[in-house]
């Protein structure tokens, strides 16, 4: 019996190792091929920038179209985003504020079994996401918004942190719902799959399957932009400045920063969700506390201005003095802050939460909720607390200093040795994120050419080579029409989410009976 079982163990490794090996010379050969690119980067750059620029244009032009509402500019897309949050979170009756407690002990454990269908805990489905939406965009956007906007954009962008929980909620239940179980026990899930399957199942297959493809298409592209190039060249440039800033030895070396870079995602996402799981599960937690850490001892040690910080937060959400266009023009910063950082009605984080072990898709909708409510209300009211009650003055938007550099100030005016901690925490960001994108990109990838080893590995060789790109080359068009795609995805998401919405309310509502009655025990119990 040993023997039988040995062998096919010998076999079984044997062909893993040889797949290792071909991956590590096809990555390889791209890195070599990519290292010669940048002496021709700058020519490289304006002939791409050319071509995609009237696409680029066009393609935004449509996402991002904006409409004047008492004086006030309002892209589309975020009133759409908005309007599905409001519309779930009555739906679900504040199930955003309600479902805290079962979150949490959904997240230790307390109703897992080992045999349920699945390849993640709740805890590392919930890390993974949120390494997805944790990242750079925490610590600069947040900045630029306040700036802009005044305080009184932290109290929106909570607010609509609290109702995208809801949105989250919904997607998340609809993802594991809907998700498809492969032969090899793997999972492979997201709104792709609740478009296809859910729609067709209430006579709509016409227009699921249509939007499925096009919602796939664009988290591929969406991916290797947004997600990929520019997160490792946001990387890049904090490497540069940690190590020396305008004399760095690496500060003419992307290509060597973007290579190292993308060995090491590489050695991580071969090995699938499992090997990114590992990973999230220990980064996120370490660099969120690293963070929160940090944060709470800059606005202790200035804690004197805290009352006017919550004073101006609220009484600015209402009268504002540093935007025009009154309250409805902080109200849209605020807003507009919280729906490009938590990503709620986007779809991306329901492709990893399917991944989870539970028999009950309303489970890992309440772990989701937590998702929006960690990177908004509490990472982005912290960066904001700190730009606040350090170096906030009314008006400093005009100084042309960057996001990042806004928020390694405010860290650096009260604790002189937190910048170069804070650069290394924003490249663990820009790596987690990375990890969780590369995911969502394969999903998307696999939907279109079909679950395969082989096109697995191609699309993770290109991902990697992306990544290596976007620390030497600047490619700002194709990163405004990556853009563009990720939040085109809010569109058939949303409209996908609406049709599905009495399915997901009777699975909540089966699960609460279940759970007061009794049916459902938690092993605490």
């Amino acid at each position: 019996m040993t023997h039988y079982i040995e062998q096919p163990l010998r076999e079984h490794l044997l062909r893993q190792r040889l797949r290792t090996g071909i991956f590590t010379k096809l990555l390889a050969s791209l890195c070599l091929l990519v290292s010669s690119l940048p002496s021709n980067a700058a020519g490289i750059d304006a002939t791409i920038n050319a071509a995609m620029t009237p696409i680029t244009e066009a393609v935004a032009g449509f996402i991002f179209f904006e409409v004047n509402i008492f004086g006030n500019q309002l892209p589309l897309i975020i009133l759409w985003l908005i309007a599905a949050a409001i519309f779930f979170t009555f739906y679900f009756n504040f199930l955003n504020l309600r479902g805290f407690k079962h979150a949490f002990q959904l997240l230790r454990g307390d109703y897992s079994k080992p045999e349920h269908s699945g390849e993640l805990s709740h805890f590392q489905a919930l890390t993974t996401a949120v390494s997805g939406t944790v990242g750079i965009g925490n610590m600069s956007a947040v900045a630029i918004t306040i700036t802009i906007g005044g305080p009184g954009a932290t109290f929106w962008f909570i607010v609509a942190g609290f109702l995208g929980m809801s949105t989250k909620f919904a997607e998340c239940v609809a993802g594991v719902k809907f998700r498809k179980v492969n032969p090899d026990g793997s999972i492979s899930g997201g709104p792709m799959y609740y478009m296809k399957q859910g729609l067709a199942d209430r006579n709509l297959g016409w227009l699921g399957k249509p939007m499925a493809y096009f919602y796939a298409a664009s988290i591929v592209i969406g991916c290797l932009g947004i997600g990929n190039m520019f997160q490792s060249n946001q990387a890049y440039q904090q490497f540069v400045f940690a190590t020396g800033g305008s004399d760095s030895f690496f500060v003419d070396k992307g290509w060597l920063f973007g290579l190292a870079l993308a060995v090491i995602v590489a050695a991580v996402i071969i090995g699938g969700i499992k090997s990114i799981a590992k990973v999230t599960s220990k980064l996120v937690p370490f660099m969120a506390a690293a963070y929160i850490i940090g944060a709470l001892l800059v606005i202790l040690l200035n804690a004197e201005k805290l009352p006017w910080a919550f004073t101006a937060i609220v009484t600015e959400a209402f009268n504002p003095s540093a935007v025009s266009g009154g309250m409805l023009g902080v109200m849209i910063m605020g807003f507009q802050r919280a729906a490009f950082s938590n990503e709620a009605g986007l779809g991306s984080a329901a492709i990893v939460h399917s991944a989870v072990r539970t028999s009950e898709p309303v489970t890992e909708g309440y772990v989701a909720l937590m998702e929006p409510f960690i990177d908004t209300v509490v990472i982005c009211t912290l960066t904001s607390l700190v730009i606040l009650t350090t170096i906030y003055e009314p008006g400093m938007a005009g100084n042309g200093m960057q996001g990042i550099e806004l928020t390694s100030q405010a860290f650096g005016s009260t604790l002189g040795w937190s910048t170069v901690p804070l650069s290394f925490i924003a490249i663990l960001f820009a790596f987690s994120t990375m990890l969780s994108w590369s995911y969502y990109g394969l999903k998307g990838w696999t939907y279109l050419l079909g679950e395969s080893r082989n096109k697995e590995i191609v699309f993770k060789i290109l991902f990697c080579a992306f990544g290596a790109l976007g620390c030497m080359i600047q490619l700002d068009v194709v990163l405004e029409f990556s853009d563009a795609l990720i939040f085109v995805m809010a569109l058939p998401n949303i409209l996908a989410l609406y049709i599905l919405a009495p399915v997901i309310k009777r699975e909540l509502k089966s699960y609460q009976t279940r759970l007061t009655s009794g049916e459902i025990k938690s092993f605490r119990d």
